[in-house]
């Protein structure tokens, strides 16, 4: 009796076992979580395992290392910036935009991105740096460029005020305060930094 309801059990473990691009989601997911609870030198695959539902050895066949099974999660779970926010003003746009940023900063994977900023050391944080630009900073500098050829369209904007560095001070900012300050931004503060900053460099 005792070994009938055992391979029932056993059964019903198999059939619920998941496979493929379900279970590799699962690990991913159990990746962010593990990184925005315990951070990068808390993390291991036997933890990424366990809270994924799974063995180690199906972590380690698809991502060979903990840093190549980080950089697949955080390609995989950043928020898209893909939405070009039209608020009738660029001062209202980008306080938008702002929001928007912080939002995905204080995401699960927004925490996962600042744990690993906060704790590599330069050489493991390297590996990184392409998900960091290419997963935050340049989507934000488009939608921030994009909205600047609005307002110059509009005559709010100086000509010229697309240029890279201009584009580039709001993620900037905001990544120093992360990565530097480790602090985060209030809307007041937003505001601030769009009127001092921003308006006064983009007037025609």
């Amino acid at each position: 009796m005792v070994t009938s309801r055992w391979k029932t059990a056993s059964a019903q473990a198999v059939s619920s076992r998941r496979r493929g691009p379900v279970l590799e989601r699962a690990i991913l997911e159990s990746a962010l979580e593990q990184l925005s609870t315990v951070g990068w030198n808390g993390l291991t695959m036997e933890g990424v395992a366990a809270g994924a539902q799974t063995g180690k050895a199906a972590v380690y066949r698809r991502w060979p290392s903990k840093e190549d099974l980080v950089v697949h999660a955080l390609q995989a779970g950043l928020p898209k910036f893909d939405e070009v926010p039209d608020c009738g003003s660029v001062r209202e746009d980008l306080l938008r935009l702002c929001r928007q940023m912080r939002a995905a900063l204080t995401s699960r994977p927004g925490y996962a991105l600042l744990a690993v900023l906060h704790e590599c050391d330069v050489e493991t944080a390297a590996r990184f740096h392409g998900v960091i630009v290419e997963g935050v900073v340049e989507p934000s500098v488009e939608l921030i460029r994009q909205v600047m050829r609005r307002g110059i369209e509009r005559g709010e904007v100086r000509s010229g005020a697309t240029d890279q560095y201009v584009c580039e001070v709001i993620p900037a900012m905001m990544m120093y305060r992360s990565k530097v300050c480790g602090s985060e931004w209030s809307d007041e503060e937003f505001v601030a930094l769009v009127d001092q900053v921003m308006v006064p460099l983009l007037r025609p």
